[in-house]
């Protein structure tokens, strides 16, 4: 199995097409509202068919569609951001951006695509993969509660998951602090606080449910729920007291999987304030046969 590393953006394969002083006047006429340095990463995207250029493109595009608050947050880490619920964006203007992307770089986005494509991250590693011509990861799996009781060997009262979005890149997930969990009786007493090291397996679950839902095996074969454990972490900071109320927005991504060992960071919010991260979370596990498929009976 390749590690699943975040993706490498290089240069593409093949040769960019002849790009006329006609085509620069309407590229530049395309993106007049966006920024000088979006303006140049695409003229150089579309002289050299340079992908390094694309995540700036992509992200000035959607810097000119955004309400002024919303801009420093796409220009800091901006991967995580949904472009629906984080940025506001209603479905007409979202088309006008997938639009303009598609005229700027050259590629299609089909309607069934576009509707797995809910992060700015996914955005930008789609349009990667189609500029340089090879498969997109699969579409991100959205798992309801019940989806997640179905997948996890882990369950109530020791599950911190309520509802999950799962892809081959990344895999985030929330869960609401109801008060009625059984160990905020002490913890504290009288002041009820979520323990950090129930935040940390948290983020281990989140793991397992990638590696279960998430992680791309070979024909015949599954990841055993069996042969997953806890194997070490390191970098965890605590930036904030978690209580009854808050809902808890969990985001892991892989680093490192090789079997036995995938190794994700991860980073937990409430709304938009950092409440944990850690640079290396680390579980071990194995392959197994897939079981095999269940052929109906034949009625007699």
């Amino acid at each position: 199995m390749p590690d699943t590393a975040p993706l490498t953006v290089t240069a593409a394969p093949s040769s960019a097409p002849l790009f006329s002083a006609e085509d620069e006047a309407a590229l530049r006429e395309s993106l007049r509202r966006c920024s000088s340095e979006t303006i140049e990463a695409a003229l150089i995207y579309r002289k050299t068919g340079d992908t390094k250029q694309l995540p700036t493109i992509i992200i000035g595009i959607f810097d000119r569609f955004v309400e002024p608050e919303l801009r420093p947050r796409l220009a800091a880490d901006s991967d995580d951001l949904r472009v629906i619920e984080d940025l506001g964006l209603d479905s007409l203007t979202m088309m006008e951006v997938v639009m303009l992307v598609e005229d700027v770089t050259q590629t299609k986005i089909a309607n069934e695509e576009l509707r797995g494509l809910a992060t700015i991250g996914d955005i930008k590693t789609f349009v990667d993969c189609r500029a340089r011509g090879v498969q997109p990861p699969a579409a991100a799996q959205t798992l309801s509660h019940e989806a997640v009781l179905a997948i996890m060997p882990i369950q109530p009262p020791f599950l911190f998951i309520d509802e999950a979005r799962v892809s081959a890149t990344q895999a985030t997930a929330t869960y609401r602090i109801t008060g009625q969990e059984f160990f905020l009786t002490g913890h504290f007493k009288d002041n009820p606080v979520m323990p950090a090291s129930i935040m940390l397996e948290a983020l281990g679950q989140l793991g397992v449910l990638h590696l279960l839902a998430g992680l791309p095996a070979e024909e015949g074969k599954v990841v055993g729920t069996g042969t997953i454990f806890f194997a070490s972490t390191d970098g965890v900071r605590c930036h904030r007291v978690c209580k009854p109320g808050d809902v808890l927005t969990l985001t892991l991504k892989p680093k490192r999987i090789k079997a036995p060992l995938a190794t994700f960071t991860g980073n937990i919010r409430v709304g938009q304030e950092k409440a944990v991260t850690a640079e290396e979370i680390t579980l071990t596990f194995g392959f197994v046969d897939a079981p095999a498929p269940v052929t109906p009976a034949v009625a007699s």
